[in-house]
């Protein structure tokens, strides 16, 4: 019956922490995030690019473990065509 006790109040326990912690966390994702004044916004950083943008949806997928790069290219693929990044026209 001894085991049987201490077993149960620590499950018990282990339930209480969990329930503590997902608390904890619940009410740590609810809040705004801290924007400091002056500093980059992330949508915007999040949107770079180094001013090329490579056009990889015309690119065949005959060989998805070569794209994974677990095995070499069994034939001679041409390289991506780069297109330039839009310049936006002065207003």
């Amino acid at each position: 019956m001894q085991r049987v006790r201490v077993g149960l109040t620590g499950l018990a326990t282990v339930l209480l922490l969990i329930g503590v912690a997902s608390a904890i966390f619940t009410s740590a994702d609810n809040e705004e995030p801290v924007v400091a004044e002056g500093a980059s916004k992330p949508d915007v950083v999040a949107n770079m690019t180094d001013g090329v943008v490579t056009n990889t949806a015309a690119a065949p997928k005959d060989e998805p473990i070569a794209e994974l790069g677990i095995a070499p290219r069994t034939a001679e693929t041409p390289a991506p065509e780069i297109t330039p990044y839009p310049i936006p026209e002065p207003k």
